[in-house]
Order: structure tokens, then C-alpha cells, then sequence
């Protein structure tokens, strides 16, 4: 194969103030998962650097879980539609395919011998479901619920139970199966977040945003207790999960901790404090084995530490939501990429951009030269990896693009070209006379070229601090939507909305080197390898075509790159090491043999 996919940077789950993060375990103890956007991620729970991701579903993805014989996972949308797909294959074959209610599904869970399964969510008939698995006929009814059911559970033995906790502040038992609605609990005063069997099924606990956790008989379901006296924690509480003996369970709280109790005891014996700040507050939680993990409002994932309460062995961070750009910058003989918020899992400290990141680059200065829909520019030192407010620089109007060469910054702005040096404009060009959308400046820093939606490519010399336009122009096919110039200032390459790739040779006067066709929607990326004879385009019909530049025949295709999303950045970190990005905010990077 030309092109292996090396390795995945999984987004995080994208979390919502208020809203409790369902985060699914293997039967086997080795995986998790969860949901963001379209998308549910498996992680390796030793090693979440190896990540999967599944991309099938058509509407925002709210919860997966395993089923107990570890075969299928089952996925619900906010549509209402469940899909039940095969973990052990990498292509994931969808098995079936239902829609059992009518609007967003919040929990979903299995009997333990992989033939049922109960959905529950919002509704406009119904708040709930429970059918056969492989034929969709329903076994049981769950009703007793006035408003949205949150979470249910099913006891893992026979006799089962299934259980269900509702923003009506109820939560209801039934019996079965065919499952019958049996009694309602009222023990909590505000709405019911989560319902969880404990594994040998003799305890039933319920967790509330009035801070309260009950314990019930998992056969009965008669009230036996409740954990902390008057109250569990001082905030809401959005999860809970059973230790593997069901002597203990974590709880995950709004008041930004978790805290690890004995049930029998009734008390906590651990409390984890995770911070001061509202992205601390905890929406999720899972105990895996010996792992014992939450998920903050940031959509961090915090392995927590039972003898360090108050510092996480390790913290899981990335990006929650669509990534515009990346770049590589080397640096201690090491390749770091950097892309639309967080580097190499770790996010730059200080206030940074308030609007998304359209464009970045590493400058020779060690700078993280960003520019964003927040109206600015902005260099962030590499080294020290913080923003500092001192280094932005406001401009007249909202930037599209950033360059960096020879000492210079181009900015490309919505009417308007700004050369910077040294951190400052040093030159602003209005009435350009066409849209301006993409700059280049050439390696030597002499030469800025500009990309227009008026198909031309607008070349201007670089004299002292200005931009002085010679007039000369390049066609392109249609409107300009990236370009770049290859390493050694050779090619300048240009990407346009009519689906061509053109490469242009500097010495020869811009004359047009080759053409490259391939694309079937618009390409929106591109990046040069650091070879000088190989670009990368990236479009919305999600491919990937890495070109030969002197030989336009002669080309890699990379389809599916981001399964259902298109590839809205690349870069390379060495001739054979291709990264992609994407709005399933994930970051793939890919080896390439010629």
C-alpha cells in the first residue's frame, strides 16, 4: 500500500453545560467509548493514544455502548436512530439498523445475553423502547414517565430488571421480560441523571441534580439507603459507576469533584477535587477494571489517581470541536503539530483566540503566527507556549489566510493586504480591485502571491517593508482557495474551486509547470512536502491526492481520509509522514511510500 494510516488523534467527547456524558466500557476492559459530534471514538483505555473512530451516523451521535458479548456496539443519534454495528472488523459492518423513538436518544442499554436491548431519550410518542436486537420487535413497554427519560439500566442476571430515571424527578422499575412497569421511585426532588445495576445486580443506585444518590434492592427495588447523609455532593450529580465487586461505585458532580464510596459504609472514602474553574465540573464518569476515569465540562479525560486524590495519573486532552488548521513545526529535534487549538496534547496557557483559528504557521522565529475570525493576528511562542497579549495584532478587518517567510507575515484580510515585521504593520494595500482570498510569500521573501476569487494569482514584490504590485498575473481555473510555494521556492502550487491543481515554475517566469485533475468537489488544502517533487490536496469530497509534481499522471489517492468529513488541513512532518485534520476533530497522521 502507498499510503498506512499511522496514527489517530482523537477528538474528545464534545461535552454541554448541564448535560451528563454517557461513556461506554468493554466487557473485556480494554476499551471506552464515547461521542462527539457524528462521530463515536474507541479508545485503548492503557494507551488512548490508540484510537478508533466510527463515522456512519447521519445526525449528531449522543451515546454508545457495548454489548456484554463484546461483539457489537450500539449507537443512538439525536434523529432517534439506533445502529448496531461489528467492533472485531476495522470496516465496522452496520448489522441493523432501527429508530424505536422519535427524537434524541440519551442512554441505551443490553441484557447480558446480547439479544435486548432498551433505548431511552426524548420523544414525541414515547421516552423509550426495549425490542430484540435482531429483529426489532419490542419485548416489554416503558412507560410511567411524564417528561424525558435520562438513563436506564438493566440488571445484568435473571431474574432482570430494567430501570429508568426521568427529568420528571421519578425513576421507574419494571419487570420482565416482556417488561411491565411495576412501581415509580420519588425519592429525588429535582431531575434523575443516571440509573445504574450494580454488577451481580443486588443494588440499584439512582444519582440527581439535587445532589442525592439512593440505593435500591436491584431485585425488589425497595429503598435500602442512600449515600452522604443529608447530601452526595454539593452540586448536581450527572454519573455514576459501579466498581467491579459492587462493594464501591464513583459518583461525577457539577460541584467539579468525583468522589469514590463505600456503599455498604455509606460514605466516601475518597474525594477527587478536580479544579476550581467551571470547565472542572465532572459529566461523566467510568470504572474500568482498575481505571477509574471522568470527564470534565473542557471534555478532558481524567484518570484518577486513588492515592493522589487531588492530581489525575493523566490527563486526556485535544480538540472538542471542527479543526480548521495545522501546522509542524520541529523543534529539539522532535516534529510537535499544532492544530486549530492544542499541540501535541497539551494546550498553550494564557487567553488565546476568542473565535475560531482559520489559518497558522511557524515562522523562523519559533512563532506560532495564528490568525482568527476574532478580527486578529496573533504569534505565540513556541518554546514557552503561552499567548501572551502583548503579541497580537489587531486588524482593520477579519484575516482569511497567513504566510510567513524571510522575516515577513502576510495577512490576507477581507479587503485588504497587511505585511508585518517584527510582530508589527509595516504596510496595509486597500482597494486590491478583487476578493482576496489566500497569500503566499515566496521562501527568499522577496515575492508575495496572492490568490483571488477572480481565478488570478496577484504577484507583488517585496521591496524594504512594502508591497509594490509589478502587474503581473497567473490564470488559474476558477476562484483561489489555497496555494503554497514549495520549500526550496521552485513551484508555487495553487488549488481552485473549479477542481484543479496547477503548479507554476518560479524560474521560468510562473509558467505553468503541470495540471493536476482528480478532485470531484472543491479542494480547500494544500501543503507541499518538504521533498519539493510532492504536494498534498485535500477537498470536500473528503479525498486526500498526494501529486508528483513532475508528473501529473502519477499520483496517490487517499480516499475517505476522515470518513464523512472533509479534510480541511494538511501538513507534512518529513517526506513519507503526511498529517491530515478534519471537522470530526481528530488529526490522522499517515506514512506514504513512493
Amino acid at each position: 500500500m502507498p499510503i498506512v494510516l499511522k496514527q489517530v488523534f482523537a477528538s474528545l467527547p464534545q461535552m454541554e453545560r448541564g448535560v451528563a456524558k454517557v461513556i461506554g466500557g468493554d466487557p473485556k476492559g480494554n476499551n471506552f467509548l464515547y461521542t462527539n459530534g457524528k462521530c463515536v471514538i474507541i479508545r485503548n483505555i492503557e494507551n488512548p493514544a490508540i484510537a478508533d473512530i466510527y463515522t456512519e451516523h447521519a445526525h449528531q451521535v449522543t451515546v454508545a455502548k457495548y454489548a456484554p458479548s463484546g461483539f457489537y456496539i450500539a449507537s443512538g443519534d439525536a434523529s432517534g436512530k439506533i445502529r448496531i454495528w461489528d467492533t472485531t472488523q476495522k470496516e465496522h459492518m452496520l448489522k441493523y439498523e432501527y429508530t424505536p423513538i422519535s427524537g434524541k436518544v440519551k442512554d441505551i442499554a443490553w441484557t447480558e445475553d446480547s439479544k435486548r436491548i432498551a433505548v431511552v431519550g426524548d420523544g414525541r410518542e414515547k421516552f423509550g423502547a426495549v425490542f430484540l436486537w435482531d429483529s426489532g420487535s419490542s419485548v416489554g413497554e416503558i412507560s410511567g414517565h411524564a417528561k424525558l427519560i435520562n438513563s436506564v439500566d438493566i440488571r445484568q442476571k435473571r431474574p432482570y430488571r430494567l430501570a429508568t430515571a426521568s427529568d420528571d424527578t421519578c425513576s421507574s422499575f419494571f419487570e420482565g421480560p416482556p417488561f411491565k412497569f411495576k412501581f415509580t421511585l420519588r425519592d429525588h426532588s429535582q431531575f434523575v441523571n443516571c440509573i445504574r445495576f450494580s454488577p451481580d445486580g443486588s443494588r440499584l443506585v439512582t444519582a440527581g441534580a439535587d445532589g442525592q444518590i439512593f440505593i435500591y434492592d436491584g431485585t425488589t427495588g425497595e429503598r435500602v439507603g442512600s449515600l452522604g447523609g443529608e447530601k452526595a455532593h454539593k452540586g448536581g450529580i450527572y454519573a455514576v459507576s459501579w466498581g467491579p465487586d459492587g462493594s464501591q461505585l464513583i459518583s461525577a458532580s457539577g460541584d467539579k469533584t468525583v468522589k469514590l464510596w463505600d456503599v455498604g459504609a455509606g460514605t466516601a472514602v475518597t474525594t477527587f477535587n478536580m479544579g476550581s474553574d467551571v470547565t472542572d465540573q465532572q459529566l461523566g464518569c467510568l470504572w474500568q477494571k482498575d481505571h477509574l476515569l471522568s470527564i470534565s465540562l473542557s471534555g478532558y479525560i481524567n484518570y484518577l489517581d486513588k492515592n493522589n486524590p487531588d492530581r489525575p495519573i493523566r490527563t486526556v486532552k485535544g480538540h472538542t470541536k471542527s479543526i480548521q488548521c495545522l501546522t509542524v513545526h520541529k523543534g529539539n529535534g522532535r516534529s510537535y503539530i499544532y492544530s486549530g487549538k492544542t499541540g501535541e496534547n497539551d494546550c498553550f496557557s494564557g487567553k488565546g483566540h476568542s473565535n475560531q483559528v482559520s489559518k497558522m504557521q511557524a515562522d523562523e522565529a519559533n512563532d506560532l503566527v495564528t490568525c482568527s475570525m476574532d478580527d486578529t493576528l496573533r504569534y505565540t511562542s513556541l518554546s514557552k507556549k503561552e499567548y501572551s497579549a502583548s503579541d497580537v495584532v489587531k486588524m482593520d478587518s477579519q484575516p482569511k489566510s497567513v504566510s510567513v517567510s524571510g522575516g515577513f507575515t502576510l495577512a490576507v484580510c477581507i479587503g485588504q493586504l497587511v505585511l508585518l515585521k517584527d510582530k508589527k504593520k509595516v504596510f496595509t494595500l486597500d482597494n486590491l480591485g478583487y476578493e482576496a482570498e489566500v497569500g503566499a510569500i515566496h521562501p527568499g521573501g522577496t515575492t508575495a502571491a496572492v490568490g483571488g476569487n477572480d481565478a488570478k494569482v496577484h504577484l507583488y514584490s517585496i521591496q524594504g517593508s512594502t508591497l509594490k504590485d509589478e502587474g503581473k498575473t497567473l490564470e488559474a481555473k476558477g476562484a483561489i482557495t489555497d496555494m503554497a510555494y514549495s520549500n526550496d521556492g521552485a513551484y508555487l502550487a495553487v488549488i481552485d474551486d473549479k477542481k484543479v491543481a496547477t503548479a507554476y515554475s518560479v524560474a521560468d517566469g510562473y509558467s505553468v509547470k503541470n495540471e493536476f485533475y482528480g478532485h470531484h468537489a472543491k479542494p480547500v488544502s494544500l501543503a507541499w512536502s518538504p521533498d519539493n517533487e510532492h504536494f498534498a490536496t485535500g477537498g470536500m469530497d473528503m479525498m486526500v491526492y498526494i501529486w508528483t509534481i513532475g508528473d501529473a499522471d502519477k499520483r496517490i489517492k487517499l480516499p475517505d481520509a476522515h470518513r464523512l468529513h472533509h479534510v480541511s488541513s494538511l501538513a507534512w512532518i518529513d517526506a513519507h509522514t503526511l498529517v491530515t485534520t478534519s471537522h470530526d476533530a481528530s488529526v490522522k497522521q499517515w506514512t506514504i511510500t513512493y
